[in-house]
């Protein structure tokens, strides 16, 4: 409190106004496999965040059969009646990223000057004047497209008297007079000119701006003799694969070089792992995966663009400054990245051999200065294969490339499945698996790893009830697995008497659904047994949507469900009865003659008989406690008094009147004073609030008693 010693008028502002946050109690976190998309743990990566079916499929694929487990169709399902998922993705150590080696090579290339020592119009005496106007020299520039089958540009250029020089020592002079007659009318995206900086002489070249064997540009040139008429002059030399000058001559025709990808590529990768973007047709017709594509647009400039699904994705512009060079444009790794599918780099013969290159900033140089000079490059030139090659004038070569090679990291056996699935806290911090469900940042309230084939299924499922109970952040949904027998084996599933499951669940973190259900999957036309939890969650946070978490999910109100078409058993009265009392904990799902399938049970697996053993309670307590704890983390290191202690009840005693105003709650005390807050506690530094709650109890039992009476009884 500031001490006021001189006269004047001063405002103090203090926030009393503590109220509680309102928190989404209807998160989902489902752990499994996919085809693509980002995995937990990697590159510091938290489970994804997804908001809607197509989101889901964009990110991470769609469902298939080979994918174990069934978080995809689960997920799908889900996010019908919410639109806050997380999706964590887990992958085995088999998760490879799909990739293609696109193609490097050379541009045809043409000299259009000579040296000092050899002119390519010396023996022209008329050319050296200056007084002449009239133009003696002709080229003719024919452009193929880069197939060689298309002429895409021909034309003829008349260069001045007195502009071309014959001396090294006023290349200069020869650049600009190219550059402003050929420069100013040739089609800039078919071929541009160029200064050479790579040799004593200031040369000047022709060169076309597609790179590859087929890439060509012929090329005549003519000067005017004394009787006027135009002759071929040898004033042109072509390139060839190590980048030296051909003979002079007065007709050529320049080939662009191609590169062996074995020898040094530009490794295109997958963003992540996963055989889903590997590019193909689907039986439907469709593309899938993904490819990328090289145009060019002349002078140094090439197009780069992303193909996802078919469809163009991304578009970037590389050419020769820092901000624009290859590897700066697409990025060399996650943490470099400027695309949401791939990252590239150059490479030498293998996969993972990154060339350390200086940068695509001296166009004119050849290929070995560019990537380190120890390479032997082997390619072709002008279609051919073969030889060495070291070209000059290099750039990516125009085509598609299919990303290829990609693996989702599906493992094998069942241990190495489970592994994966359950997950582990890396050496940097990062979470994988079940273990990413350890976040309160992510607000799960409900989580699950549903589906047949993930492997230990007692193991995984044990995982995540521990997690569940250690964070208090979440309830788990199970099943027993698909095909477990008649209600008596479920049942003994349930309580650790099977092959599959030789410990019983209990805990009221923990909810179990059975039996399976069968619904109509639109991605293959197929009908597939899905797990009951799937739609145990979905039919949470359709209660939250329609109600409050504190609602039983369940019922004809709650719980009824009206996309599945069959259920795995058929259950009667006696089943139900077994499967939800006498210590046992199965929610049934029932399908009812005429009223449909539905979810008839909301227990959770305490066994312990109390208020926790039903779903609607768990759920209302893990809102609650999330609540307080984010409505009153500024109360920490205030002073521990009466004061605070009354703070901390006008935050708690507003949240839990709302809740029973909501039928939460029929009755509540928060106490916070110095019942307490002895003075020892105080001297320990802690503040203690005691909350009590009667929870609302669910009518899950519904007795009608019917008395009949004789006609003379008094009603």
């Amino acid at each position: 409190m500031p001490n006021f010693v001189s006269p004047g008028v001063y405002v103090i502002e203090k926030d009393l106004s503590d109220y509680p946050v309102q928190l989404n109690s209807s998160v989902v976190g489902i752990v499994g496999f996919a085809d693509r998309g980002p995995i937990a743990g990697q590159n510091n990566q938290k489970a994804t965040l997804i908001t809607s079916q197509q989101q889901l499929i964009d990110t991470f694929g769609e469902p298939g059969e080979h994918i174990k487990g069934q978080a995809l169709e689960g997920a799908l399902e889900i996010l019908e009646a919410t639109t806050s998922m997380r999706f964590i993705r887990v992958a085995g150590d088999s998760a490879t990223e799909a990739s293609a080696a696109v193609q490097l090579g050379a541009c045809p290339a043409i000299l259009v000057s000579g040296t000092a020592t050899s002119p390519i119009l010396g023996d022209m005496s008329a050319i050296g004047s200056s007084d002449n106007t009239t133009s003696d020299v002709k080229l003719v520039v024919t452009v193929y497209d880069h197939l060689r089958n298309t002429i895409v540009d021909n034309k003829t250029y008349e260069i001045p008297q007195g502009t071309l020089s014959t001396s090294a020592s006023n290349g200069a002079t020869t650049v600009a007079a190219l550059k402003r007659v050929i420069g100013g009318s040739l089609n800039a995206d078919r071929v541009g000119i160029f200064a050479d900086a790579n040799t004593t002489d200031a040369s000047s070249f022709l060169v076309g701006a597609a790179a590859g064997g087929l890439a060509t540009v012929d090329c005549k040139m003519y000067v005017k003799n004394d009787s006027g008429t135009y002759v071929g002059v040898a004033g042109i030399q072509t390139l060839n694969g190590l980048g030296a000058l051909n003979t002079a001559a007065s007709s050529v025709v320049a080939s662009g070089t191609s590169v062996d990808t074995t020898s040094v590529s530009y490794m295109v990768k997958s963003l992540w792992p996963g055989a889903g973007y590997n590019a193909g047709t689907k039986t439907d017709g469709s593309t899938s995966g993904v490819s990328f594509e090289v145009a060019v647009n002349g002078n140094y400039n090439s197009t780069l663009q992303v193909n996802n699904l078919g469809a163009a994705a991304e578009n970037f512009l590389a050419g020769a400054t820092s901000s624009s060079f290859l590897e700066n444009v697409i990025g060399t790794s996650y943490d470099s990245k400027t695309s949401d599918y791939v990252t590239a780099n150059f490479a030498s013969g293998t996969y993972d051999d990154t060339i350390p290159v200086t940068g695509l900033l001296s166009f004119e140089k050849q290929l070995s200065d560019l990537v380190g000079g120890s390479l032997t490059l082997n390619g072709g030139q002008g279609g051919a294969t073969g030889g060495t090659v070291n070209p000059r004038f290099v750039k990516l070569v125009q085509g598609t490339y299919n990303l290829a090679g990609g693996d989702s990291g599906i493992p094998s056996t069942e241990n190495d499945t489970a592994t994966a699935v359950i997950g582990a806290v890396e050496s940097d911090g990062g979470k994988t698996g079940i273990e990413a469900l350890d976040d309160p940042v992510l607000n799960i309230s409900i989580a699950l790893a549903p589906g047949p084939g993930v492997g230990d299924v007692q193991s995984i499922q044990n995982a995540l009830v521990t997690v569940a109970e250690r964070t208090t952040d979440f309830l788990a949904a199970l099943s027993p697995p698909y095909a477990v027998g008649k209600p008596g084996d479920a049942i003994d599933w349930s309580n650790g008497f099977s092959t599959q499951r030789t410990a019983a669940i209990n805990s009221s973190y923990a909810a179990l659904y059975w039996p399976w259900v069968k619904v109509f999957q639109v991605f293959d036309g197929k009908d597939r047994w899905l797990a009951p939890e799937i739609y145990g969650v979905r039919q949470m946070t359709v209660t939250d949507a329609v109600a409050d978490p504190w609602f039983a999910p369940a019922g004809f109100v709650r719980g009824r469900l009206t996309k599945p078409t069959d259920v795995e058993v058929i259950l009667n009265q006696g089943d139900r009865d077994s499967l939800y009392s006498g210590g046992n904990v199965l929610n049934p799902v029932v399908n009812f003659p005429q009223n449909g399938i539905a979810i008839f049970g909301q227990r959770t697996t305490q066994r312990q008989p109390s208020a926790l053993d039903r779903i609607n309670v768990r759920r209302m307590m893990i809102y609650i406690k999330k609540v307080i704890l984010a409505s009153t983390q500024r109360i920490v290191f205030e002073p521990n008094d009466p004061i605070t202690w009354e703070r901390v009840e006008g935050i708690v005693n507003p949240l839990l009147d709302d809740i029973a105003r909501r039928r939460g709650i029929t009755e509540f005390k928060v106490i916070c004073n110095d019942s307490t807050n002895t003075p020892v506690r105080i001297d320990r530094n802690e503040l203690w609030c005691k909350v009590l709650i009667k929870p609302t109890k669910a009518a899950e039992i519904i007795i009608f008693e019917l008395n009949l009476t004789n006609q003379s009884a008094q009603i």
